[in-house]
This record gives structure tokens, C-alpha cells and sequence, in this order.
């Protein structure tokens, strides 16, 4: 009987085990980390605000846009990528309709940037980043007319992470600071971004 019992217990153990075994697999097959070489696809949500300083903050102050990127991994934790953002900011002063008081500032900035990442074995990627790029402009006037201020550059820095939770699909979190200069003057635009990002397999 006690033999019995015995071996009862080494089936039952051995059974405990061999099902953490697998679990601890399954779990570990969920997530797939991007390699050296694969191209990241993320869409973000963001809010910004610009301070009131330059031409645009001197006028605007912030709101919501958002913003597409794409994300080209390297070797020694390094990576590059194309940024595309729309970004649009309120008024600071508020008009009546039919006013000639600009209504809404809306930012269309495409860029190039470089990361270095971090703790890029682990399922959440820190990243710092630089960026440079080109701003594209247009306001709305109270009187529903658009019209079209120079379009200038901008130069950024910013830090965030990448969180994988299933395959090659992750958080992306990250805030930038941007310096926008138009007509040699900067605006400073903060923003803070919440999104997907998918590494496509290969």
C-alpha cells in the first residue's frame, strides 16, 4: 500500500511539473521579440501642447493628433525610422463665428529618426531618440477659410518604450520634446504618445 501511495505521489509531481513545463512554454511562445533587420509598424495616439513662445504659441496652445511610424531595427541595439504626424491646436482666444481670429493650427510634421534601445531581450524595449524633420502648416479662421503659414523644420529628442504582449505586437509609449522653428523663430511643442506597434516576421 505504501508503494502504492509512493508512486501515486511521483505520478502526481511529475505531472505538476511537466504542466508548468508546458505552460512556462506556451507563455514564452506568446511573445516574439523583433530581431536585427525587421521593419516595426506602430500608429499612435498623442496630445501635445506648445508653449507660448513663437509664432504658433504665441497663438496656440495645445490638442490632439496622431501619428504613424515605421521602425527599422539594427545591430548593437540601435534602430531608424520615418515619422509621420498630424498634430491640431486650439486657439488661445477664442472668436465668434464669422470672426477673422484663427480657430485651429493644424502641424503635419514627416521626419527621420535614430534610437538607441535598451534591455532589447527582455519584452519591454526602453529607447531614447533624435529627430529632424520638415513641418507643414494651415490654420482655420472663425470665418471657415484656410489659409497656409510658411512651412518651417523642426529637430526633436524624446524617450519611450516598446511593451510585447502577444507575437511581435507591443505598447508603444514614448514623449517628445520639439523644437519647431518658423521664420528662424522656435516653438516648443511637448507631446505625449500611446499606440501599437506590429514587427513584421520573416
Amino acid at each position: 500500500m505504501g508503494s502504492h501511495r509512493m508512486i501515486h505521489r511521483k505520478v502526481i509531481a511529475l505531472s505538476l511539473l511537466a504542466s508548468m513545463g508546458i505552460a512556462g512554454a506556451a507563455d514564452a511562445a506568446k511573445v516574439v521579440l523583433p530581431r536585427a533587420g525587421q521593419v516595426g509598424v506602430g500608429m499612435q495616439g498623442q496630445y501635445g501642447t506648445l508653449l507660448e513662445t513663437g509664432d504658433y504659441g504665441d497663438l496656440f496652445s495645445d490638442g490632439a493628433g496622431l501619428a504613424v511610424r515605421l521602425r527599422y531595427r539594427m545591430r548593437y541595439e540601435r534602430a531608424i525610422g520615418l515619422s509621420f504626424e498630424g498634430q491640431t491646436f486650439n486657439a488661445r482666444v477664442s472668436g465668434a463665428a464669422g470672426d477673422t481670429t484663427v480657430k485651429t493650427l493644424k502641424l503635419i510634421l514627416t521626419g527621420f529618426e535614430i534610437y538607441q534601445m535598451f534591455d532589447t531581450r527582455q519584452k519591454t524595449h526602453k529607447n531614447v531618440c533624435l529627430g529632424l524633420g520638415i513641418a507643414q502648416s494651415s490654420a482655420e479662421i472663425h470665418t471657415g477659410e484656410t489659409v497656409y503659414p510658411d512651412d518651417g523644420v523642426y529637430v526633436s529628442i524624446g524617450a519611450g518604450i516598446e511593451h510585447f504582449f502577444w507575437g511581435s505586437w507591443g505598447y508603444d509609449l514614448s514623449t517628445r520634446y520639439m523644437a519647431i522653428y518658423q521664420h528662424q523663430k522656435p516653438n516648443h511643442d511637448f507631446q505625449v504618445s500611446l499606440g501599437l506597434i506590429y514587427y513584421a516576421s520573416y
